[in-house]
């Protein structure tokens, strides 16, 4: 698995052995980051459920400034932290502006709201928190109602949270992995 664009192309992530996190495919990230590419030069991000840390790394080596991964288990963010200083070297910076919280990515939303948000549960957790999670971030983007929020989910899944327009649909068919780019229903046309 490696970084699929920027400035820190072909940069391998690590990543803990066995079935610990389930990373998103080259393929899903690199069609999320052409459907993103106006925004994230500059932005802020925020990778909930991280795992290896692949989306907000993305981020990162196409020009977005810092942000935060939230990684529940110590392990995985261990690699999340190693990764982030193979592509902070390839960048030729310092990982300032750059977090790893370990905590429950359902409950703690750190510092100020970003531009980007990255989610990427545990599909079979996807039904019980995808509402819940959706509320507290209306809630908490009150700020910054035009982020984003990048959700990754198996192909036959279809989420309408509340107060959320599902503007892009990336990726098809059951049983493979797709991503909804979702936008505040309160954001600016």
């Amino acid at each position: 698995m490696r970084i699929t664009g920027g400035r820190a192309r072909g940069i391998p992530l690590l990543l803990p052995r066995g079935d610990l996190v389930r990373p998103a495919t080259d393929a899903m990230r690199q069609a999320v980051f052409s459907s993103l590419a106006h925004c994230v030069a500059g932005a802020r991000f925020l990778d909930l459920f991280a795992g290896s840390g692949a989306y907000g790394l993305e981020a990162l080596s196409r020009g977005a400034v810092g942000g935060v991964f939230v990684e529940k288990n110590a392990r995985a963010a261990d690699f999340i932290r190693q990764n982030i200083s193979a592509v902070c070297k390839s960048l030729g910076r310092d990982t300032a502006g750059l977090q790893v919280v370990t905590a429950d990515a359902t409950l703690v939303f750190p510092g100020d709201a970003p531009d980007l948000i990255f989610i990427d549960p545990p599909y079979e957790r996807i039904p019980a928190l995808a509402s819940k999670l959706f509320a507290r971030l209306d809630s908490w983007l009150t700020e910054k109602p035009d982020a984003l929020i990048v959700f990754e989910m198996p192909g036959e899944l279809e989420l309408s949270p509340v107060g959320w327009t599902c503007v892009k649909r990336l990726g098809k068919g059951a049983r493979q992995p797709t991503a909804g780019i979702f936008r505040s229903s309160r954001a600016s046309p």
